[in-house]
């Protein structure tokens, strides 16, 4: 099967990743099925599963090269990708092949037919994974749930290590007592050999997590700790206390202060891997040479181009302190913005601190979801930005460049996607 067939093969299962959160009736009973008919590969590698609302990208990749940095072969699943569907499945940091993942896809396609269940499309490309991790011989795999936890097709694996970031509002109504639900389900991730890190520090659901079973749990700000953050010139200078040791003096090559919580709770969940602490050269390779595509990335000056996939309210408040913090002189400030349904575009030009002094750059990605233009750039002029709209991202790009000039700062932001395409348009 080549690259191009394995995408058709994959669109044409259900994707509730495109459902904008109606996911009623989960199961792992499909998920399970293909692991057995494929000779259970997800039990052929060690493993940390990693959940949370926001960070869970960032936090999975600063495992992943700490793994690397002790010299481990690390495989690392993520969603969505901001480009290439192969950007998913990673192994020793570089994507799988076109030709290696289409070849897998092929023989999957073989084993879901014997399934008595339908897969959908996640699981599939979740057990892409597994099976290419298995055959490709990674001693540790990095994994990103895809929505929640506890009923992902990701939580096949009994994983070393369940990692949660934190709890935010996002695939939820609001309803009721949703952080507590929220936090349930993805506290399902935790299994009774695993030790549980949990980056969340709300009070009113300690029991929660240290109630789903797992052999130990770690709690930030009281088993570890960032001691020190502060901005540096190109990221941030970091102290972190963990359960194992004092890190000091830590350089993280990447932008804002939400980074500096991931590091930590990155450092600690891959302490607990290895059951000891970490040498200080190891920890400073690999946050000294961390690259995190899409999260506050820098991909050009004069004017200054930053790309950050920030799309919920949690995301565009670390984006606006982010910006401020980093980049408070850059002027003016120019957002290519776009939105997804069923999210108000009005809501996340308040809480990104979108105002009067701003331009914005309005467009539409291609997704059934994408909110028009006309509709964001309306949203925008009411908050008292200066806002246009422009019939796609290439077009949104040279427009805000010119609005920015040499001394601004281009901002795109508001979905991954706008952030995928208009990193396909600049790199």
């Amino acid at each position: 099967m080549s690259f191009r067939e394995a995408l058709r093969y994959l669109d044409g299962h259900i994707n509730l990743e495109a459902r904008a959160g109606s996911f009623e009736g989960l199961s792992l009973d499909s998920m399970r099925s293909l692991m057995d008919l494929s000779g259970d590969p997800h039990r052929a590698f060690r493993s940390i599963h990693v959940t949370g609302t926001n960070g869970k990208g960032s936090t999975a990749t600063m495992i992943s090269r700490l793994l690397q940095a002790q010299g481990l072969r690390v495989g690392r699943y993520s969603s969505p990708h901001l480009s290439s569907i192969t950007e998913r499945i990673e192994i020793d940091g570089e994507p799988v092949s076109r030709e290696l993942f289409g070849e897998e896809v092929l023989a999957l396609a073989a084993v879901a037919e014997l399934s008595a269940y339908p897969a959908s499309y996640f699981e599939l490309l979740t057990a892409t994974a597994y099976r290419l991790f298995a055959a490709e011989a990674v001693e540790v795999a990095v994994v990103e749930v895809g929505v929640l936890g506890r009923f992902d097709a990701t939580n096949v694996i009994d994983a070393d290590v369940a990692v949660l970031t934190n709890i935010g509002r996002d695939h939820t109504t609001g309803e009721g007592d949703w952080r507590r639900d929220i936090a349930g389900e993805k506290a399902g991730i935790a299994k009774p050999n695993s030790t549980f890190v949990v980056g969340e520090t709300d009070p009113d659901l300690l029991d929660i997590f240290e109630g789903e079973g797992a052999a130990s749990v770690l709690v930030a700000e009281r088993d570890f700790e960032l001691l020190l953050d502060q901005p540096a010139v190109g990221g941030r200078l970091v102290d972190i206390r963990t359960a194992r040791g004092l890190y000091e003096d830590v350089f993280v090559s990447v932008h804002g202060a939400h980074q500096a919580a991931n590091a930590a709770i990155a450092l600690t969940a891959t302490e607990e891997f290895f059951d000891a602490a970490l040498p200080d050269d190891v920890v400073s390779e690999a946050f000294g040479e961390l690259t995190l595509p899409g999260r506050v990335e820098v991909v050009a000056k004069e004017p200054i181009i930053v790309l950050d996939g920030a799309h919920n309210p949690e995301a565009a408040h670390a984006l606006e302190q982010t910006l401020g913090a980093a980049f408070g002189a850059a002027n003016p400030r120019v957002f290519v913005l776009a939105t997804l349904e069923p999210r108000d575009p009005a809501d996340f030009i308040a809480d990104v601190g979108i105002g009067q002094g701003d331009y914005v750059v309005s467009t539409s990605v291609r997704s059934p979801r994408s909110i028009a233009a006309e509709r964001i750039a309306e949203a925008a002029s009411a908050a008292g930005a200066t806002a246009e709209a422009a019939s796609g991202v290439d077009d949104a790009l040279e427009r805000a460049k010119i609005l920015a000039g040499v001394e601004g700062i281009v901002i795109v932001t508001g979905s991954l996607y706008v952030v995928g395409e208009a990193r396909d348009d600049l790199l």
